[in-house]
């Protein structure tokens, strides 16, 4: 007769034994098969105490289990991670890419609508070039006045004479008034930085001949300046008053005929712009003409686009007066500045319009915010500028 371990209710630690041998299983039950019969029993609960030692074993046990299975499918596993960060990437680029494109103008054919508003706007522009009675070319020079150099004055000594501002004056205005024909020479003698801040009451001293100021460098020679500047030595003896060619570091030396060059001159006309937006943002598309990135048709676009989030801060580029609140179908929000000296810029596609029409804003001072109103394609600002009422390539003003 065969015999059985089974379960045994006693004090005794208790555990299960099983016989080995051919089984099948049915439900909740072990049948062992016989030659002639089936034998069932079911097993019961075992009743014992646990302990910390028993606690430890198991998890000893458990962490062996685990690293046979990760041993035994270690291929898998790492397969399987691989599969796991290579769809994070995936999703993450997809989220990325939707949400750059989402927050990013793309280029846009200008249609009939664009093409009517921008002549409007041309329109607007050309009466602010009628205010400007006085123009000066982009070398200092006032334009519709001879600016030959009276040959004579050349060998005479310089002579100064002075001038107080008065209310309404301009500096060209001044100029024209005592017989010079470049800005650059009130400009230079006076040391003005920016002919914006140029005060009623103010004294400047006015030189009886067009030129600049020069102060003398250490290893400066009177040929030397003379050579770079296309002056006649004899001429800087002369006007200068100069008995000899021997220079002092400090010295200061006026050179007739000569103006300021065209960065210094627009730095201290106050016609270098600071960019409208400080946040960080992406050239999206220049100033001038281009080819439609799909059906290659060529079209001028009149402004220069920086394409950022919505609600991004713009700024004034300028101090100026606001001279236009609007909206239309092109420009959506937008608002004008009108900066004097013939400038005038405008910020379009705006989400918010701050300013308000009339009110005076000084370089820097938050206008609106970014955003996609009007003929646009995703979140930017179209910012253009005018001058004399003609439009021109924002970058040849901006601050680099």
């Amino acid at each position: 007769m065969e015999i059985i371990s089974f379960v045994q209710q006693s004090k005794k630690k208790s555990r299960i034994t099983f016989p080995i041998r051919q089984k099948s299983y049915k439900s909740v039950a072990y049948a062992y098969t016989y030659p002639s019969e089936k034998h069932i029993f079911k097993a019961g609960r075992v009743q014992s105490s646990l302990t910390v030692k028993d606690i430890f074993a198991a998890i000893g046990q458990g962490l062996t289990n685990f690293g046979e299975l990760c041993i035994k499918n270690l291929k898998t596993i790492v397969i399987s991670i691989f599969v796991i960060v290579g769809c994070i990437g995936v999703a993450a680029a997809a989220i990325f890419t939707t949400n750059y494109l989402l927050s990013h103008t793309k280029a846009i054919t200008i249609n009939d609508v664009e093409a009517f508003d921008i002549a409007n706007l041309d329109k607007f522009m050309s009466a602010f070039a009628l205010e400007t009675t006085t123009e000066v070319d982009e070398n200092g020079l006032i334009i519709g006045e001879d600016s030959s150099i009276n040959v004579s004055a050349l060998s005479q000594p310089v002579e100064y004479q002075t001038y107080t501002v008065k209310s309404g004056d301009t500096i060209s205005g001044i100029a024209i008034k005592f017989g010079l024909k470049n800005i650059s020479t009130l400009i230079s003698v006076n040391d003005i930085g920016n002919v914006r801040t140029l005060a009623a009451g103010q004294k400047l001293k006015i030189p009886s001949i067009d030129g600049i100021v020069y102060t003398v460098k250490s290893g400066d020679s009177l040929s030397s300046i003379a050579t770079a500047n296309k002056v006649k030595l004899e001429t800087l003896l002369d006007i200068n008053e100069l008995t000899s060619e021997t220079l002092t570091a400090g010295q200061v030396l006026f050179l007739p005929g000569v103006g300021l060059d065209q960065k210094t001159l627009q730095s201290r006309m106050g016609e270098l712009f600071i960019l409208p937006i400080s946040a960080s943002f992406r050239w999206s598309s220049p100033y001038g003409w281009r080819a439609d990135p799909f059906t290659g048709v060529q079209s001028f676009h009149t402004g220069t686009d920086m394409a950022c989030p919505e609600g991004t801060p713009i700024l004034a580029a300028m101090s100026g007066k606001i001279a236009e609140v609007g909206n239309n179908r092109t420009y959506g929000n937008y608002i004008i500045i009108n900066h004097g000296n013939g400038y005038q810029t405008v910020y379009a596609h705006m989400s918010k319009t701050i300013a308000k029409k009339g009110q005076w804003v000084s370089q820097g001072t938050k206008i609106g915010l970014v955003g996609s109103t009007g003929y646009s394609t995703g979140p930017h600002l179209h910012f253009m500028v005018y001058k004399n009422g003609n439009r021109i390539d924002p970058m040849t003003v901006l601050k680099k």
